[in-house]
């Protein structure tokens, strides 16, 4: 695939992080902005996730219908002026209503992105590109809030959504540009009507099925770490804040290096056999982090090392399920790609919440969920593997 494509699908797949990550660090001062509490301000966090998983099923099936440039070129459209409709927000319910809008924008470039990976590259090659891809995963929770920080010091909150306007604006002119339309010639449109009964057949796929719950497991569990690891790294082992990112930021880049390897990795073997070889060992890092949790080490190295493994190892995971799950769906690339974005994130969204709600100031609620996640992917991983062969 020429560079230039792989440097605006990664742009269109950042989409969702940048907005996520970069804005974490303003919380504070919206609160004070909009003279709430913070809990309040997390209202739009949860207004972006719920526009994330209902747009994505949307651009599906207009990919499917209309090609992916037209509706890729809306989506990143609406994800600009929502962006300014943020920083020029007077109260939280705009703002919450104009992350919503935003996100129904934003996740266009990640359904397309992967649609037009599939359009134009064969299993073995579409992982490579999606652990090339995945460097934006590893690298936004690195540089986002850090230079969301920065713009909120030197301009004020209202300054990160001006960012995000002008990253939207940039995609656009480069989708427009350079981005041909991928959809193959002599491709049947999909009619709209027939998007209930699309997903359907896609649920009934148990090939697809398969390998999307074993990706959407793993990201739950990558989740489970985000969420609980401010508290455990903080709280329970009293890092200082501003060395939090420094942690956080050596396990991304073992995410980002694992997922290199795995370019290398394609050269011996396809992405079914790495899935059905990494999800067993990142259900073993699991246990063992788990283990380590429960006994409560007063030193946080002994929990570092487990948790380095079971991240790292997602940097391989993650590109073999997605190019696995996609594999035979070339006729209709976007609406599985649609239907895989949105069990990635609500079973991420779950796990997330099951942290918050086994809270009991130890580790062992995320080593537990992490565990869990390890666990179901590994089975599903097996079943899918079985089903194959029979």
């Amino acid at each position: 695939m020429p560079l230039r494509f792989l440097l605006i699908l990664g742009a269109l797949s950042a989409f969702g992080p940048l907005a996520i990550d970069m804005y974490l660090p303003a919380f504070p001062a919206l609160a004070r902005a909009f003279a709430t509490d913070v809990e309040q301000v997390q209202l739009s966090l949860a207004a972006y996730f719920v526009g994330l998983s209902i747009g994505q099923l949307v651009y599906g099936s207009l990919a499917d219908r209309y090609g992916r440039r037209k509706p890729l070129l809306a989506g990143v459209t609406l994800f600009t002026l929502a962006s300014l409709a943020c920083s020029f927000a007077p109260s939280m319910e705009w703002l919450i209503g104009a992350r919503f809008v935003q996100a129904l924008g934003g996740c266009a470039g990640m359904v397309i992105s992967r649609a037009v990976v599939r359009d134009l590259c064969d299993p073995m090659t579409s992982a490579k590109v999606f652990s090339q891809l995945m460097l934006v995963m590893g690298l936004a929770p690195i540089l986002a809030p850090a230079a969301g920080g920065a713009l909120l010091l030197a301009y004020g909150w209202s300054a990160i959504f001006i960012a995000l306007m002008l990253f939207g604006a940039g995609c656009l002119l480069a989708v427009a540009l350079w981005l041909p339309e991928t959809l193959p010639a002599g491709h049947a449109p999909a009619p709209m009507r027939g998007a209930l009964g699309q997903y359907r057949r896609l649920f009934g796929d148990r090939f697809f099925l398969g390998h999307t719950l074993t990706g959407a497991l793993c990201m739950g569990g990558m989740f489970a770490y985000i969420a609980g690891s401010p508290f455990v790294f903080i709280e329970l082992y009293g890092v200082p804040s501003e060395h939090y990112a420094w942690l956080f930021g050596s396990n991304a880049a073992g995410f980002i290096l694992m997922a290199q390897v795995n370019v290398r990795l394609m050269r011996w073997r396809g992405p079914e056999y790495w899935v059905r070889r990494w999800v067993w060992f990142y259900f073993a890092s699991a246990l063992v982090l788990l283990a380590v949790a429960a006994v409560q080490p007063d030193a946080l190295w002994p929990l570092m090392l487990p948790l380095f493994c079971s991240v790292a190892c997602l940097g391989c995971l993650l590109p073999n399920a997605t190019a696995c799950a996609m594999a035979d769906q070339r006729a209709n690339a976007g609406s599985a790609s649609a239907l895989l974005g949105s069990l990635q994130f609500a079973i991420a969204a779950a796990a997330a919440a099951a942290v918050g709600a086994l809270h009991d100031g130890s580790a062992v609620p995320m080593a537990a969920v992490i565990s869990l996640c390890g666990l179901l992917a590994a089975v599903t991983a097996w079943v899918t593997a079985r089903a194959r062969t029979n």
